[in-house]
């Protein structure tokens, strides 16, 4: 059951980042905090957590060093995540030295060692590498349902049920191929195109050309549901599901009942901190 609080826990966090605050160690639980490190197509987020899994700091930055969970620039993914804990340390007073991180599901062995890799040359002790859905559903504190992150470059997805992840997929359809529908329909550039995806003042023009992407997407999720009627809630999360008319396109495709959290972009790396919490 989806419980309110996770929105506030949520726009706290974003305030964490917007404002680059912290929460202070006499607001906080008592005990070491943990990192988590989300390596996206688009973004690199770190958060931090208290041993309750509160949010206690985040940061972000825009990089294009990884793609689809491959690590393309490895020394630019260094480079970025060493900049980001070096920020956060300095703001919190202490070192971070623990983190998790995530992979989009499906990827190779190689690859996840490749994203593990890139998190230890950074100076963090890797102590878990989970899947994107499953970590969003720490924050949605989902037991029955499925999750689908909707990222830069792919679309995945994990069914729980009781608690526990019964299946797992990931296929190659995200906030990139959105930048590319754009681009092609407004004959401009794709970084222009990815500065008018984010616009708010166009969002329901620039969804009505990127709806395709929004459809094939929902195919995907009926793909992976398929022997799984029981499954009645699918939350979305992601940056790329900012959309308003997202969730509306879902549902009717779908037939399921849609939730998307409040910032859906960091639903995830906030839940990547908090591995083997409660």
């Amino acid at each position: 059951m989806y419980a309110p609080e996770v929105d506030s826990t949520l726009t706290e966090f974003a305030r964490l980042i917007r404002e680059n605050c912290c929460v202070l160690a006499t607001e906080r639980a008592a005990g070491p905090l943990k990192t988590g490190v989300d390596l996206g197509t688009a973004n690199i987020v770190l958060s931090v957590v208290d041993q309750d899994n509160k949010p206690v700091a985040g940061a972000m930055l825009p990089s294009k060093v990884v793609r689809d969970g491959i690590v393309v620039d490895y020394v630019g993914a260094v480079d970025v995540v060493r900049k980001l804990k070096a920020q956060l340390e300095a703001r919190l007073g202490c070192e971070l030295k623990h983190a998790g991180t995530a992979i989009p599901p499906g990827i190779l062995p190689g690859n996840v060692r490749a994203i593990a890799n890139v998190v230890e040359a950074a100076g963090f002790e890797v102590v878990e590498v989970s899947d994107e859905p499953t970590a969003a559903s720490r924050v949605l504190g989902v037991r029955d349902g499925a999750v689908v992150d909707v990222g830069g470059g792919t679309t995945g997805i994990s069914i729980l049920k009781n608690g526990e992840v019964v299946f797992t997929d990931d296929e190659a359809t995200g906030g990139t191929h959105m930048t590319l529908v754009l681009a092609g329909a407004y004959g401009i550039s794709t970084e222009q195109a990815e500065t008018i995806k984010t616009d708010e003042a166009v969002s329901g023009d620039v969804f009505s050309v990127v709806q395709p992407v929004v459809e094939k997407i929902a195919s995907i999720v009926n793909r992976c549901l398929r022997g799984h009627d029981d499954v009645e809630t699918v939350y979305v999360v992601g940056g790329a599901c900012s959309f308003d008319g997202f969730e509306s396109v879902l549902r009717k495709l779908t037939g399921r009942q849609i939730v998307k959290p409040a910032q859906p972009l960091l639903v995830t790396p906030l839940g990547i901190a908090m591995y083997g919490g409660n």
